[in-house]
């Protein structure tokens, strides 16, 4: 399938300092592509090389098969932004800033204020398209700018970071959002500092690092890189012994013993093993357990574990 999002080797640096080094990226049509990594690890400077506002010192990227460089004006067309600051007006009404937006993108005033009404409807926002937007919450603000990227309908979406700062209603009601997007046929670039939204809202998910990728996979293929963790509570301490001895035998690593409680974990491979299956395997040593418990990775202990714990 022919990538809408394409990079290929991109490079930007800022000076000394290296933005983006060598990053190649593949997002296929209709999909989500969450791009993760800590302060400063290049992420908005991809999507700004993307959306055409700032250039590669090496590389390519391709958007719909249109280079962002030669062909800036095509990938235009076919891009809507919303960046980390909404770009609203706040001394006009919800309507109006959709309605001058089409304006300026040439759609003629009835074909401006249909879009601007059918986005509104949409994104149930029309009962306050009337309302001054400094009268909006929060979270209606990043709603509204965030449709008014799509105002010309493009196949592509670049988020920066769309929900930085809201609370969790409004980032499930921007979350909602971008899942009917894309479920419609829009191809989405999300940049977010927040690892469980990644989790919930994306197909592919690439984690850099001083502008280079380190991982790259399904959410669920990224957390088979760590592996399942296994806690088990036998009933005396003097089981602890064989109980190290049999999670080791399943693989186990980076065992932690608590000799008061009783409690000892360990790490094994991902999909190795069941929670009856474990107890299955104590079961069959004569280890009697009071408690077990087979927990998989978060995709924030994924991010902390790949990137030495910054964010």
């Amino acid at each position: 399938m022919t990538p809408v999002i394409e990079t290929i080797d991109l490079s930007r640096g800022y000076g000394s300092v290296p933005a983006l080094q060598s990053l190649s990226l593949s997002v296929p049509e209709g999909t989500v592509c969450a791009l993760l990594g800590p302060n400063g690890a290049g992420k908005t400077t991809a999507v700004r090389i993307l959306a055409t506002l700032d250039r590669p010192d090496s590389g390519s990227a391709r958007i719909c098969g249109f280079d962002v460089v030669e062909q800036a004006g095509q990938v235009r067309r076919r891009i809507g932004l919303a960046g980390q600051h909404a770009a609203l007006d706040d001394a006009l009404n919800g309507r109006d800033n959709l309605f001058i937006l089409g304006l300026m993108h040439h759609l003629g005033r009835r074909r401006a204020g249909a879009r601007a009404d059918e986005l509104l409807e949409r994104f149930g926002l029309a009962e306050a398209a009337g309302r001054l937007v400094r009268t909006w919450s929060g979270g209606m603000r990043r709603r509204l700018d965030l449709i008014a990227s799509l105002i010309t309908e493009p196949p592509v979406l670049f988020l920066d970071e769309p929900t930085t700062g809201l609370d969790p209603r409004s980032r499930n009601e921007i979350h909602s959002t971008i899942t009917d997007l894309a479920r419609s046929g829009s191809t989405v670039l999300l940049t977010t500092q927040y690892l469980e939204e990644a989790d919930r809202l994306a197909d592919d998910v690439m984690i850099i690092d001083s502008g280079r990728e380190i991982a790259h996979g399904t959410p669920a293929q990224l957390k088979d890189l760590l592996g399942a963790r296994v806690e088990v509570l036998v009933e005396t301490a003097g089981l602890l012994s064989g109980a190290a001895a049999t999670l080791t035998g399943l693989g186990g690593r980076e065992l932690v013993t608590d000799a008061e409680s009783g409690r000892i974990s360990a790490t094994v491979p991902t999909g190795s093993l069941s929670l009856p299956g474990l107890v299955r395997h104590f079961d069959d040593r004569g280890i009697a357990l009071l408690d077990a418990e087979v927990r998989r990775p978060s995709l924030d202990e994924v991010f902390l574990n790949l990137t030495g714990g910054s964010r």
